[in-house]
């Protein structure tokens, strides 16, 4: 089974709300959606039963707070124990990522209302907590004025520490510090740093 995960913010296949959370998928070519009800709850639509091991497997690698997930019906397709969520001032928070993509600011600004929307994955690290994700639903809340948010431990792989390393040598120490950038001009700059790190250190 192909899981292909769907990035744009424009495809006619899919509803709006599911492509700004970015639930949206094609399972063998099948479009598919995953939208987020509540901190742990998703309900899944136009996926195959065969597809759904692997699209919820594929959906759970960027929000494994979500634990439960139903058919339009409200029927349980399954279910994985509960994580515990942790709250945490933002400024305890290491960025991983030195830039936002304004057009991703905007979608994630869209569905976001309060703090508690805010789950992100973490790693401690050095009396902190370094972000592996959600840095544009971190900048959404330094723009909001929220203190904290929430978040759940994860583990990493080493690459993590030398993209922190970065980011602190650019002077990003939390998610303030970060930068907003145009869609065109974020794909450049940190696709650009992504491919340069990796192929310096592989």
């Amino acid at each position: 089974m192909d899981i292909t995960r769907i990035n744009d913010y424009d495809d006619p296949r899919f509803s709006a709300p599911a492509l700004r959370q970015h639930g949206c998928y094609l399972a063998d070519g099948i479009p598919c959606e995953v939208l987020i009800l509540s901190e742990d709850t998703a309900c899944i639509t136009g996926a195959p039963g065969s597809a759904l091991p692997e699209l919820i497997e594929a959906f759970r690698f960027h929000a494994p707070h979500i634990t439960r997930f139903m058919d339009e019906q409200g029927q349980l397709l399954q279910c994985f124990p509960p994580r515990e969520l942790l709250s945490l001032c933002l400024d305890d928070i290491q960025p991983s990522q030195f830039y936002v993509d304004e057009e991703k600011l905007s979608a994630v600004s869209s569905f976001i209302r309060k703090p508690e929307d805010i789950i992100i994955q973490v790693l401690p690290h050095e009396g902190r907590y370094i972000s592996l994700d959600g840095h544009t639903r971190l900048y959404h809340a330094v723009r909001q004025h929220w203190m904290t948010v929430r978040a759940v431990v994860e583990t990493a792989d080493a690459y993590i520490f030398g993209f922190v390393a970065q980011a602190q040598k650019r002077g990003i120490h939390t998610p303030a510090d970060m930068m907003l950038l145009s869609h065109d001009e974020y794909n450049v700059k940190w696709h650009q740093f992504c491919d340069d790190y990796f192929q310096r250190n592989t």
